[in-house]
């Protein structure tokens, strides 16, 4: 004997069920083995539309975790080369020179720990006398003081600095890109400046914080003086003080090196340069990490396309499930853990992607590998977002399909 409807019994149950049976229920593990079913079924197109998924979220790690890395790499540096640096110049061509003893002046200022000036001189360096006048390779002639190269922390390859001892026995340290152009000569070779030749005792690596000096061949004062004719006047002094002291000295120094023209004198920190590319470095990140969006949204769209062709093909399934008394929620709930499983293989695969490329990077720099934990769970949390998202109009739809309709298509 069946019963006959009340408004007490859901739309979604056939009026021939007892009213003694009860309805029945959709637990979440069988929703998740049902879901994981219908894509065990389809592997082929299951892969294609995961990997889709997998490309916009190993994008979004490789961008995060490779940005992260070198950022803490350059932390890392900025803080082994420190921002207490200043560089000190002439403001233009109509300002006039720093005076001779600029350096002194600046060390005598409260909280400055060192100050080292350094010349450019004429002339142009060569490997041979007999090299075209013209192959100047871009090099520059330098003199400095003797405490430039503690000022800058600056090492050696090969060799060593200007010391009291080269002093005016015609000796040379070359940067390390000027080294580098003129192929790298030994210690104790010669290089020839116009016609002057000189010894080279040392090599520098090279200077993250001057990298203007790297293309240098710095001569000993005395020989600049005797040889080269240098009047004893700086082009440019580097100035470290300590780190609290550094934007007050900043603020005195021109007044100190040009009491009459204070405003002719230039005070940078070169450390703000590096500030600045990174800042830029960090931008073109952000345009990363957008692209990466977009990709991540293309595969949300291939998923939500894969998922619709899927209930085209099950809709015999669908009805016979619905003929069994499966109800419209049962229908939702599965193809839409489907749609989520999907997407959640494709992050997984993904953020493995996204770490195995990191990793290559980092280690290829030499950077300490460093991937933020919120970047996985934002990338998990974006994939299962768009998967329910993409799954959940086909869902609706299977849902709505009517038994009877989808047994005799």
């Amino acid at each position: 004997m069946t019963a006959t409807p009340t408004s007490d019994v859901p739309s979604d149950v056939p009026f021939d069920v007892p009213f003694d049976v009860p309805p029945s229920r959709l637990r979440r593990a069988d929703a998740v083995r049902l879901g994981a079913a219908g894509l065990r079924a389809r592997p082929s197109r299951i892969v294609l539309s995961a990997l889709g998924i997998a490309i916009g979220i190993a994008a979004m790690i490789a961008v995060v975790g490779i940005s992260t890395s070198s950022r803490a790499a350059f932390d890392s540096e900025l803080a082994r080369l420190g921002t207490n640096l200043l560089r000190v110049e002439a403001g233009g061509h109509d300002s006039p020179p720093l005076p001779a003893d600029a350096a002194a002046r600046v060390e005598r200022l409260h909280g400055v720990t060192g100050a080292a000036g350094v010349a450019e001189l004429p002339g142009a360096v060569y490997r041979s006398p007999l090299t075209p006048r013209a192959d100047t390779k871009a090099l520059v002639v330098r003199t400095a003081d003797v405490s430039l190269a503690d000022l800058l922390e600056a090492g050696t390859t090969s060799g060593r600095w200007h010391d009291r001892a080269t002093q005016g026995h015609g000796t040379v340290v070359l940067g390390s890109l000027a080294a580098e152009r003129l192929g790298s000569p030994a210690v104790g070779s010669r290089v020839f400046v116009d016609d002057l030749p000189l010894t080279v005792v040392g090599t520098l690596a090279s200077l993250e914080l001057a990298p203007d000096l790297d293309t240098a061949a710095f001569v000993d004062q005395s020989t600049a003086r005797d040889e080269l004719g240098w009047d004893g006047v700086p082009s440019a002094v580097f100035e470290r003080s300590a780190d609290a002291s550094v934007l007050d000295v900043r603020a005195r120094v021109p007044g100190t090196v040009a009491p009459l023209r204070p405003g002719t004198v230039v005070v940078s920190r070169p450390s703000d340069a590096l500030a600045a590319k990174d800042a830029a470095d960090s931008a073109f990140t952000g345009l990363l990490v957008g692209l990466s969006g977009v990709a991540l949204l293309v595969g949300g769209v291939g998923v939500a396309n894969t998922m619709v062709i899927t209930v085209l093909e099950r809709r015999r399934e669908i009805g016979l499930r619905r003929a069994l008394g499966a109800t419209r929620g049962h229908v939702r709930s599965q193809f839409l853990v489907e749609a989520l499983l999907l997407s959640l293989v494709g992050g997984v695969i993904g953020l493995a992607l996204g770490t195995a490329v990191v990793v290559a990077v980092a280690t290829s720099n030499g950077w300490a590998i460093t991937v933020p934990w919120t970047a996985y769970g934002a990338g998990l949390a974006a994939t299962l977002g768009i998967g329910g998202v993409a799954g959940v109009w086909p869902a609706v739809r299977a849902a709505r399909t009517p038994p009877t309709v989808a047994l005799t298509a």
